[in-house]
């Protein structure tokens, strides 16, 4: 009790104030299951379905709504208990994603009550909606790694979604397509550079711009090209990439096997720009620069080299994750069809700690949020629809607040470099 008197952080990086805060959040979730989610009629039960695709098939999962309910608000209030007495220590990350699991499965169970919905669809879906979150917070985390601010990846999404459908149906070929977002995406990564770097340009004002920019070329060129010759907006999808064997698994095969080529791109992304940063000499000189510019400068790296290729390398990445929404998800341009991913990578990557993991983790957060006012939408379960589609900008606000804890940017982040 007296660890949590101290304003300062604990070991695991989180202040006393912050832990009590966390502890009465738990208390306070508990509390909404028991009362709202609870509060169902006698006897109902919840049926999740655990099957999509052509797997193995899982017999549903059938529960009882409101003794699953009561369950799992004990399990919260568990967590927030041991939150305000002896905290979670190093593990408060962990005990705090649980928690939100808990409150989410929750809702699940009373939205169902007395019917049914699919969470290996949800889940699935979750994974497809991650995929250009992922894209965006990996494009921020490479500029900002090394000291640059990039505000403007919800314009380099916006166009290689436009790039890549033009493209591909003026060739007929997806790769193609694919090739046109990351060119388009590293333009304007690359006029981003050279208003920061190069001009000194304060780094959220052309983000700014840029983004203004994308969303008016894009749209005066729907509404001026695409409306009259819609063959150009007609590049079809990329099919489901189905892996032997591993497709066929129970539950998880449908999920994470028969998916299109962005998320097995995304994965891999993931995977080398993990070992780049962390486990190369080319990491470790981008974050020197984006840590201390000076001291890298003084031991011969060329820092303005540094943050003008990783600033266009994150534009590409962000192209790439752009073309995700016509080739592998609708199949057409639509004017703002981006709808504000750009900005919730940019979460994502502050809640992953800027790390492409954590990023990745917090995409899925997100993208699952995502899935379930979409899969909402669809039953028709009483809720307004503006307020289902609020749901995902609600997620990105409550963690911009500050929600999942103090986090800290690279030292250099958004600090022009003067050589002397």
């Amino acid at each position: 009790m007296m660890a949590l008197a101290s304003p300062r952080p604990g070991r695991g990086g989180i202040s006393a104030q912050r832990a009590r805060g966390y502890g009465i959040l738990y208390l306070v979730l508990a509390a909404v299951i028991v009362l709202v989610f609870g509060n169902v009629p006698a006897g109902s039960l919840t049926t999740f379905g655990m099957n999509v695709g052509h797997g193995n098939p899982v017999p549903d999962l059938v529960i009882p709504s409101a003794w699953t309910a009561y369950l799992l608000a004990a399990l919260a209030a568990m967590a927030g208990a041991i939150q305000l007495t002896r905290g979670f220590g190093a593990r408060w990350a962990l005990a705090l994603t649980a928690v939100v699991v808990i409150f989410a499965f929750a809702f699940l169970t009373w939205v169902a009550a007395d019917g049914s919905v699919n969470l290996a669809g949800i889940l699935q879906a979750t994974l497809q909606l991650s995929v250009p979150i992922t894209f965006g917070a990996m494009s921020g985390i490479l500029c900002e790694r090394s000291g640059v601010v990039n505000i403007a990846i919800e314009g380099m999404l916006l166009s290689g979604a436009f790039a890549s459908a033009v493209v591909a149906s003026a060739t007929g070929n997806h790769w193609v397509g694919i090739v046109a977002a990351i060119i388009v995406g590293g333009l304007l990564a690359g006029l981003l550079a050279v208003l920061a770097i190069r001009y000194r340009v304060d780094q959220i004002i052309a983000g700014v711009v840029i983004n203004i920019f994308a969303v008016g070329v894009t749209s005066f060129l729907a509404a001026r090209v695409l409306a009259h010759y819609p063959e150009l907006n007609d590049p079809k999808r990329f099919g489901p990439i189905v892996l032997p064997v591993l497709s066929d698994l129970p539950f998880v095969g449908g999920i994470l096997f028969r998916q299109n080529l962005f998320i097995y791109a995304c994965i891999a992304c993931l995977v080398i720009l993990h070992v780049m940063l962390f486990s190369t000499r080319w990491g470790l000189r981008v974050r020197a620069v984006g840590e201390h510019p000076l001291a890298a400068d003084t031991v011969g790296i060329n820092v303005f080299f540094v943050r003008y290729r990783n600033v266009i390398l994150g534009g590409m990445l962000a192209g790439l994750g752009g073309a995700y929404f016509t080739l592998g998800s609708t199949g057409s341009f639509q004017k703002e069809m981006t709808a504000g991913h750009g900005f919730i990578g940019l979460a994502a990557m502050i809640f992953g700690g800027w790390a492409p993991f954590g990023s990745f983790l917090a995409g899925i957060v997100f993208g699952f949020a995502d899935a379930v006012q979409t899969r909402l939408s669809i039953l028709h379960v009483g809720l307004p629809t503006q307020f289902l589609q609020m749901v995902p900008y609600l997620v990105t606000i409550v963690v911009v607040a500050g929600l999942v804890g103090r986090v800290r940017a690279p030292a250099a982040d958004g600090r022009p470099y003067i050589k002397e």
